[in-house]
């Protein structure tokens, strides 16, 4: 017990301690409340400690690893409590370790950093980052760095997936909390993760966690229990590990006891049981004691038996239910009385009413312990056992086939070794209650409505009520929209309207007219008939590899015939319930198995059957349980055959994987067959694996784009597939081995020249020539340096802009395909033309005169270095319209139309050679009540009307 100690204050019945420390305070703390009544305990309350521990100073161990090789670094985290989260960091904070498309694992369980296949470039300082999460307080700490050097490999080697990281053979876990199991591999590809359940389908809860190296299972049932798989596979191989889940609970409590007062001397019986994985154990508590066998006591394990009962054995009891999981704990009252017969808190009811030619019952209940002697009179007559007549042990009073005759007073007499009482009260007897109208049998379908009828006589003093039951089950009339209503009538009419009737709603339905003396009633029998029931105790038997054999058992048919079954299924690959081909295709409604055909080898399937009949389909059976068909050859070829492309001398040829429902059973691969067009002969290889999706063939003898024919078929451990149609296929194409002739470049202004050459033939192209590439690089420039244009297709001239005027330029030309380019032409060269005046035109005027605008300007004179003007440009642009005038260089003056409304025209005039446009002048025109307003790019001018 605590004591006065000051550091523990009890405040309205929380315990606070004050300045808690880890060596005097951790332990388990139990709350007593005690008061006049007796004792009780409460559940322990478990004071811990979290702590966190530094990581050791001593420098960390460097490590190596070799690229393309799994690797791992050990956490080797210090003491602590509770559970740590960890992370690692790379050379430095905040740089974390991240997946990195799965090639990177943190356990959660070790905390170890896991590594599928190590990269040159994984070279670096690693430190692991332990952190405690407590209701009030965050701690992190970090290990010393632990050096790893990757050792490079300029050929990686593969390797087939080896699971590194395996969660438990057995992992217990408590229902509604969430479990995670860790897989991680290593290999070279690095390794991809899904997950199975051996014994059953994968709980869809699991979501994306299936197909990564933590499965998560969220809110465990005990359905979740079985083994799980998790599956690390690549191009190169596979590997598998399993482990069962076990689902374990806390004690909850099915039975408890309740507050009891007992007679002194009589005995006591009390039973608790509870439910909980491992089964739970039970005791028991007396004022917070252990209670055992001993002299009138008796403990059964969760039966509780005290004879004899004496007063100190009044008190609180406790029954207490536990397991490694948890304690539970159920509290009752027990008193022992001892006291005299009294009438005062219970007396006999002063007024019994009662019906005339039916029975009626008056209590005598006095508080008395030990038991009282009681017996009864009618004014000085003793009362004892006759044909009407019946007095219990008890002291109930019983008077059968009343009449009028019977109306009195009745007294009750109570007597023990402490004391005398008795108690009086009047009979006084009504007329009877009959029903003059009972209920007929009826028959409907689902779906509609009936009224069954109701009618009674009673006793004009008293109330007259109905009530109506559905196999003895008290019916709600007062539910708004419920399917049963109370008929409105008289007082003397019960009649019950069912509206929109159920299968549920079938069977005996009971009209009971009462008052408060008597009832009477009558029942009639509806049957409500609809689509059938489920079917039961669904089985699958004999298993082949395309079909299995279902029986079962008739469901109800609802009082309509079953007229025929339906078969639906659902496989691994696809949640959706779907109707299944069956032999014979039409199943008869007394059938009681069938044939499922057409289901795919090495698939697990769940099956339910589904009765109908003329009133509809009927509700599926339970799911069968999971079967998988047995492994059979592959009925299907691969798809998407193709290929070409790759390195010099090679054949690629591609394809897409099969899918894990075309596989047909393990050991799966492909078989690959090619020759080269019309050869007589093909070359056959096999590609182990499922996941594989392309062969790469190398010959030095191998003509660049040599086309070949390719087939490919599937093949497992039961045999071989069909092979598919045959693809054609190309070898690897090799740059051209020709370049163009006959090289052509133009000037076409201070910026731009015209390239043109004669076609290369297609013969010398070692592929598919895809276009041609101009290469052009100027005077006193090396050609490695030369700028490059591409054509695409078969075009035999091309545009290069974007260059510097009045320059040399060398230009050569080459043919190239996807293996590259081929030679270069002879080179030529071309000289651009010199630029255009820098200057616009100046002294920009216009004048309007009605619809017309008239703009004159200064023509513009070239300087040595510049192209000769050969004239000029306008540009009119109205509301996004816009058209070109083109003047020679005579003309520096131009009519154009203004707008008919009030809007504004954009006018660029520049003087245009062979170097090309030069600078504009832009203004801007709006008429306004006879006003124009000019804005110039380069200056503002202005003229009056």
């Amino acid at each position: 017990m605590i004591g006065d100690d000051s550091h523990y204050t009890l405040v309205a019945g929380n315990l606070v301690i004050n300045n808690p420390q880890h060596g005097r305070d951790s332990g388990s703390y139990q709350c007593l409340a005690i008061n006049r009544c007796g004792t009780i305990v409460s559940r322990a309350a478990n004071l811990k400690f979290g702590y966190l521990r530094d990581f050791p100073s001593e420098a960390r161990s460097p490590q190596t690893a070799y690229e393309g090789l799994g690797t791992f670094l050990a956490c080797q985290a210090p003491a602590h409590y509770p559970a740590l989260s960890y992370r690692w960091i790379l050379n430095e904070f905040p740089s974390f370790v991240q997946p990195d498309g799965g090639r990177w694992f943190v356990s959660q369980v070790s905390g170890n950093l896991y590594l599928a296949n190590a990269r040159a470039n994984d070279t670096g300082n690693y430190f692991c980052l332990t952190t405690i999460n407590m209701d009030i307080s965050t701690k992190s700490t970090f290990s010393k760095a632990i050096q790893l050097t990757v050792q490079p490999d300029a050929n990686p080697r593969k390797s087939a997936p080896n699971i590194r990281v395996r969660f438990p053979s057995e992992t217990y876990a408590l229902a509604g909390h969430t479990v995670q199991l860790e897989c991680f591999a290593y290999g070279n590809p690095t390794p991809k993760l899904r997950w199975r359940k051996v014994d059953g389908m994968l709980p869809s809860k699991v979501g994306a966690s299936a197909d990564g190296p933590i499965l998560t299972i969220p809110d465990l049932r005990f359905d979740d229990e079985g083994m799980y798989e998790c599956e690390a596979y690549s191009s190169e191989g596979r590997d598998t590990h399993q482990g069962r889940v076990s689902v374990q609970a806390q004690p909850e409590w099915l039975q408890v006891m309740s507050d009891s007062e007992v007679e002194i001397s009589s005995e006591l019986h009390w039973s608790c049981a509870a439910a909980g994985k491992p089964r739970p154990i039970i005791r028991w508590l007396r004022n917070g004691l252990p209670l055992s066998t001993q002299d009138r006591v008796d403990v059964s394990n969760g039966l509780l038996k005290i004879s004899n009962l004496a007063l100190e054995d009044s008190g609180m009891y406790q029954c207490v239910a536990e397991n490694k999981h948890g304690t539970i704990y159920s509290n009752a009252e027990l008193r022992v009385q001892v006291q005299a017969p009294d009438f005062r808190l219970n007396p006999v009811r002063k007024l019994v009413p009662a019906a005339r030619g039916g029975q009626v019952k008056m209590e005598c209940k006095p508080r008395a312990a030990p038991k009282p002697t009681l017996f009864w009179s009618r004014g000085t007559e003793l009362l004892i056992n006759s044909s009407r007549v019946t007095v219990t042990p008890d002291g109930v009073l019983w008077i059968y086939n009343i009449s009028r005759a019977d109306e009195g007073k009745y007294t009750c007499f109570a007597e023990n070794y402490l004391g005398k009482a008795n108690s009086t009260g009047r009979l006084s007897v009504r007329d009877a209650t009959k029903i003059t109208l009972a209920p007929s049998n009826a028959d409907i379908n689902q779906g509609e409505n009936v009224t069954l009828q109701c009618h009674a006589s009673h006793d004009p003093t008293m109330d007259l009520t109905f009530t109506w039951s559905l196999n003895g089950v008290l019916l709600d009339l007062e539910e708004p929209n419920g399917h049963y209503h109370r008929v409105e009538g008289k007082e003397t009419v019960g009649d019950l309207a069912i509206v929109n009737a159920h299968l549920s709603q079938a069977g005996i339905y009971m009209c009971s007219a009462q008052t408060v003396v008597d009832s009477a009633v009558a029942s009639a029998r509806l049957v409500v008939r609809g689509p059938p029931g489920p079917p039961g105790g669904l089985v699958v038997k004999s298993v082949n590899e395309t079909a299995v054999e279902l029986r079962w058992s008739r469901g109800y048919d609802n009082h309509s015939p079953i007229g025929k079954y339906v078969i639906m299924g659902r496989s691994e690959h696809s949640h959706d319930w779907k109707r299944m081909r069956t032999d014979p295709v039409n199943i008869e409604g007394n059938a009681e198995s069938a044939r499922v055909i057409d289901l795919r080898p090495w698939t697990d399937y769940e099956f339910q059957v589904i009765a109908s009949n003329i009133l509809g389909r009927g509700e599926p059976s339970m799911p069968s349980q999971p079967v998988r068909t047995k492994q059979a050859a592959p009925t299907v070829a691969p798809s998407g055959l193709g290929g070409g492309g790759g390195d010099r001398n090679e054949l690629i040829i591609t394809w897409t994987p099969m899918a894990r429902e075309y596989q047909n059973g393990d050991g799966f691969g492909y078989i690959l067959a090619f020759r080269k067009l019309e050869a007589p002969l093909w070359t056959v290889v096999r590609v182990p694996n499922a996941e594989s999706s392309r062969y790469v063939y190398s010959n030095q003898s191998l003509l660049p784009y040599c086309p070949f024919e390719v087939k490919i078929r599937a093949y497992n451990g039961k045999g071989e597939g069909p092979f598919s149609q045959i693809a054609v296929v190309h070898s690897a194409e090799e740059e051209p081995t020709v370049s163009p002739r006959k090289i052509n470049a133009t000037a076409l202004t201070a910026f731009e020249i015209q390239v043109s050459w004669e076609p290369v033939q297609p013969s010398s192209t070692n592929g598919i020539l895809r276009g041609y590439e101009i290469r052009y690089w100027r005077q006193h420039e090396r050609e490695a340096a030369a700028d490059r244009v591409r054509t695409a297709g078969m075009e035999n001239t091309a545009r290069v802009s974007g260059l510097r005027p009045n320059t040399l330029y060398h230009v050569t030309v080459l043919a190239y395909n996807s293996a590259g380019t081929g030679p270069p032409s002879p080179r030529t060269t071309v000289i651009t033309k010199k630029p255009p005046p820098n200057r616009p035109p100046g002294n920009v005027s216009w004048k309007t005169d009605g619809s017309l605008v008239t703009v004159r300007w200064d023509h513009v004179k070239s300087m040595d270095n510049e192209s000769t003007v050969q004239g000029y440009k306008v540009l009119y642009k109205h509301e996004g319209q816009s058209a070109l005038k083109v003047l020679d260089k005579g003309k520096t003056s131009v009519n154009l139309p203004l707008p008919k409304d009030n809007g504004y025209v954009v006018l660029e005039i520049r003087s245009w050679g062979e170097g090309g446009d030069g600078a504009a002048h832009e203004i801007i025109v709006s008429r306004d009540s006879g006003m124009s307003v000019v804005r110039k790019r380069n200056d503002f001018q202005g003229c009056d009307n």
